[in-house]
């Protein structure tokens, strides 16, 4: 049977499959059913599918740091990553506002080294740098890798992109959060019912238009709900109980998926460069991988032992 940090681990390395469907999911939504009415739904069911997994949570056994600044942090994550979608145009600005959002894994890495007592090599910031031009060349819009122009391109939307940056932070803190102070405590329904109260505020005070609702909106909010759960709750869980490292490792392919199913849903057109800073991205976050992972010093075979023998008398 499977040790139990490799169970968390496996179970873990579902999320990034699950994260890979929410741009399209997310964009979709808004369009279909709104974004207020639609992302209440959703993540109503989403805690509805998280207590039925993992049940009631009992906040006696949370720490107060956890619930008072790790808990926060994700529905920060949750609400600027939505806003940012909401903000952008469509098409491939939200698949670029997306890959922002993915800086997250090799935050994530940092924020281990520098809160979580894991140790790194220096070639770790070799990683990060490579992540940062990958999205450099993301944003670049198809004009190749020019600092001027990709400040221009950010410049044409900037509460888009920075919200995405901004909410790739909250996660990154989040899981540090979760490591540090959760406890093994899921609090995933916790963190969901209170992105739904949010949310329902928003509606109800008519913050945002919304178009009728139909079957097929609804149909997809329940979708949304479950996919998002799902990926909180492993997550959370692995994070927790498994290999952080190796969970960062996996979540490194989320843009690709992403991306691909992304680029189904919105029909959108990627250029060479785009896809080449997609690449720079997971290269960059692998990187950052191999920098924090343990060597084993594997010894093969029993060492062989000499008796001394005993002093003539």
């Amino acid at each position: 049977m499977l040790q139990e940090k490799n169970r968390a681990t496996l179970v873990g390395l579902l999320a990034p499959v699950c994260w890979g469907m929410s741009v399209g999911l997310i964009r979709s939504l808004e369009e279909v059913f709104g974004m207020a009415q639609g992302l209440t739904i959703c993540y109503v069911i989403g805690m509805l599918f998280t207590l039925f997994v993992f049940g009631i949570p009992h906040l006696s056994k949370y720490s107060k740091k956890y619930l008072f600044l790790g808990v926060p942090l994700s529905v920060i994550c949750s609400l600027c990553f939505t806003f940012s979608l909401q903000f952008s145009a469509g098409g491939r600005q939200t698949l670029e506002v997306g890959m922002v959002n993915y800086l997250w894994p090799s935050l994530t890495v940092i924020c281990a080294v520098l809160f979580n007592h894991q140790k790194a090599r220096w070639y770790v910031a070799v990683g990060f740098l490579f992540t940062l031009a990958g999205l450099g060349l993301v944003l670049a819009g198809g004009h190749g890798f020019h600092p001027l122009e990709i400040a221009g391109h950010i410049a044409e939307n900037p509460i888009a992109y920075g919200l995405a940056a901004l909410g790739a932070v909250a996660w990154s803190l989040f899981s540090s959060a979760s490591r540090a102070w959760g406890n093994g405590q899921n609090p995933t329904p916790i963190i969901f019912g209170l992105d739904a109260l949010i949310f329902a505020g928003i509606f109800i005070s008519g913050g945002l238009e919304a178009p009728a609702p139909t079957w097929n909106g609804f149909l997809l909010c329940v979708a949304a709900g479950c996919v998002f759960g799902g990926a909180y709750a492993v997550w959370t869980y692995g994070v927790q109980k498994g290999s952080m490292t190796i969970l960062a490792i996996g979540s490194y392919f989320t843009p690709v998926l992403s991306c691909l199913l992304g680029a189904l849903m919105l029909g959108a057109t990627l250029t060479l460069d785009f896809w080449q800073g997609v690449a720079l991205v997971v290269i960059g976050s692998f990187i950052c991988w191999m920098a924090t992972r343990e060597e084993k010093h594997v010894t093969h075979g029993r060492p062989i032992r000499f008796r001394r023998r005993a002093a003539a008398h």
